[in-house]
């Protein structure tokens, strides 16, 4: 299912004008799903698909935990790609799926914000 996802959510935000920069960048304690770009703004994005939201909704499940892992790749992805100078924002996209099939897709923008330093 996760897979299906993240290949859904990244179709979506290329058709909402953006571009895929990156998927699944990995540095040794964490995973990005999806590095977009729109102008001079990087969006790391976290993917998560459910059939159903017996567990609650999908943004729910990036926590605290996830949302610093996160903030820490992003931090090493932009210093190696030298994308210092662009502003970043985190973002959730929900992927509800129904078998193989994508019922509805969410994004949440500025889902979760750096405080403090960052990088």
């Amino acid at each position: 299912m996760g897979k299906l996802g993240e290949d859904c959510a990244a179709k979506f935000l290329e058709a909402e004008g953006y571009t895929i920069v990156d998927r699944n960048f990995r540095i040794r304690s964490a995973e990005i799903d999806i590095i977009a770009r729109r102008d001079n703004l990087i969006i790391f994005v976290e993917v998560k698909a459910r059939s159903n939201i017996r567990h609650g909704l999908p943004v729910e499940a990036v926590n605290l935990r996830k949302q610093k892992k996160i903030i820490e790749a992003a931090g090493v992805f932009l210093q190696d790609e030298n994308f210092c100078d662009c502003a970043c924002r985190f973002d959730v996209v929900e992927v509800y799926l129904r078998g193989e099939c994508v019922e509805e897709i969410h994004q949440i923008e500025n889902a979760f914000e750096v405080v403090g330093e960052f990088g």
